[in-house]
């Protein structure tokens, strides 16, 4: 076969197709055909042996890489579970912050429910290694976002690595929220990754207040990384879904607990 025939060959054609639509995102059919130079019946025969083997998504008029697809639906897809308790934790969250404050947030479901609140509260300065929660206060007046730099995670839509951690080595923050995949009965936080509890307790240390937000249904477990001890933070901030005898277990370890009715308390701890 000669160089033409290999540069024009269907396979090669296709590893071009998904290279564009992972680069750009969803293309239409007459953009991929104007791009490679074929016809548009040429495209959507491509597109379908691609979508067979589930590589790209068919949509109207076109295609999306099928990566990305499920990256957006899984982290959508968390961060509807037990979203009126996330809603409930970030009231509690936001009334321990005060107008100027800077504020660390992590990047999991819970922390982005706290940044929507903190929309409310003017002079902030918001730090996170959240690209939802980066693009949740992308334009505001009255608040300042700092997006860490680092290396993009390959299945969640956040920064982390040698570029983030010297980011907090330089930076102090008046308060962070952090959340936790689980939480035992005494008070200890966990993650299911390890790298990622490694930079939740370098978040840790880079603020002067530290609160842990997990809503009931992570609280009574354990994960792979043990990464803080929450009797040494401000405590943990959760919903009133918690069984009363995980309640009584955590305040026996002497775990600080902030519930919804906790809004009404005046000052910060």
């Amino acid at each position: 076969m000669n160089e033409h025939a290999v540069a024009n060959s269907p396979a090669t054609r296709r590893s071009q197709l998904l290279a564009a639509l992972e680069s750009r995102g969803e293309q239409s059919v007459e953009q991929l055909a104007q791009m490679l130079g074929v016809s548009g019946m040429t495209i959507r025969r491509d597109l379908q042996d691609l979508a067979d083997s589930a590589k790209v998504i068919r949509t109207h008029g076109g295609a999306t890489p099928a990566a990305r697809v499920s990256f957006d639906f899984r982290f959508l897809e968390r961060s509807q579970q037990q979203a009126a308790a996330k809603e409930a934790i970030a009231q509690v969250a936001a009334s321990r912050v005060r107008p100027g404050d800077s504020i660390l947030l992590d990047s999991g479901t819970t922390t982005l429910a706290i940044a929507r609140r903190l929309r409310l509260i003017e002079g902030i300065t918001v730090i996170t290694t959240s690209l939802p929660i980066a693009s949740e206060l992308y334009g505001l007046a009255t608040v300042s976002t700092i997006l860490l730099g680092g290396q993009l995670r390959h299945d969640s839509p956040d920064l982390y690595g040698a570029i983030t951690d010297h980011s907090l080595d330089v930076l102090r923050a008046n308060v962070a929220f952090i959340g936790a995949d689980a939480v035992d009965a005494q008070g200890h936080a966990y993650n299911a990754s390890a790298d990622i509890g490694r930079l939740l307790t370098r978040m840790a240390g880079a603020a002067d207040k530290v609160y842990a937000v997990a809503d009931h249904s992570k609280v009574g477990r354990r994960d792979l990384m043990r990464f803080a001890d929450l009797r040494l933070w401000q405590g943990l901030i959760t919903d009133t879904g918690l069984e009363s005898k995980l309640k009584q277990s955590l305040e026996k370890a002497g775990v600080r607990l902030y519930l919804p009715a906790s809004v009404k308390q005046k000052g910060r701890a």
